[in-house]
């Protein structure tokens, strides 16, 4: 579904991807994991259309979308939550969630109140109903998430960019992203995430690719990206390493 081949990208001099080539099948859920500053987050960005690539080809179903804006790169099926949580303050939870349903143009939207859609993605999230009139400012940061969420799903996204959705979760709201993760997964859309949690990357993932330095340094599943002793160096640590033992 998803293909970068030799993705580079410079800010200042600062190389923050250098030829980075990933692959992303259809109907999977992919991690992409790192320390802080590998890359992550700019690769994603790159992908979804905030920044262009220097060098390289984003190809999504066989098309090179590298030099769309964003708004095209959406409406052909690529929707991205921010690590940053992003939202329109002063509009309420259900308008933060029609901006993305009447956004998307699919056959299957143009049968449905935009409206009752809002609120359909806004209860599957898990937002509880007394938060869908209010203005948005008023939420808390994981309430924040869950509209976040709600708005990329309202444009009917084919792949999902999931950047660190469970951060500042509880445990019990992180089984329950986890469980949401699967269930939209299994209603037919492709997931790339990255994640700090290794027990999420564990019980979600099929395949990880790991950044460092903005370099790809190891792909495989799960399991073997956490065997591999150049990822417990730079990532997971000792600790990690006696922990699986």
């Amino acid at each position: 579904m998803l293909r970068c081949v030799e993705i580079s990208k410079e800010f200042g001099g600062l190389q923050a991807l250098k030829k980075v080539d990933l692959t992303v099948h259809e109907n999977e859920i992919a991690g992409l994991v790192g320390p802080n500053g590998s890359g992550k987050s700019t690769l994603l960005n790159v992908i979804s259309g905030v920044y262009k690539p220097d060098t390289g080809k984003i190809l999504f179903m066989n098309e090179d979308i590298s030099k769309l804006p964003p708004y095209k790169i959406c409406a052909k099926g690529i929707a991205k939550t921010s690590q940053t949580v992003q939202s329109f303050p002063a509009m309420t939870t259900v308008e933060n969630v029609l901006v993305g349903a009447l956004f998307a143009k699919t056959e299957g939207n143009k049968q449905r109140d935009p409206v009752d859609r809002a609120m359909e993605l806004l209860k599957m999230v898990g937002l509880k109903e007394d938060k869908f009139n209010i203005p948005a400012k008023t939420l808390n940061v994981v309430e924040l998430r869950r509209v976040q969420l709600a708005r990329a799903l309202a444009t009917e996204p084919k792949l999902l960019l999931l950047d660190e959705l469970l951060t500042g979760l509880t445990p019990k709201e992180s089984d329950e992203a986890i469980a949401l993760v699967k269930q939209i997964n299994k209603q037919g859309v492709t997931v790339l995430m990255v994640e700090h949690v290794m027990k999420v990357i564990m019980g979600l993932c099929s395949r990880v690719t790991v950044l460092h330095h903005g370099e790809k340094i190891c792909e495989g599943t799960p399991g073997e990206v956490c065997t591999d002793k150049d990822v417990i160096r730079v990532y997971l640590g000792k600790k990690f390493s006696l922990d699986e033992e």
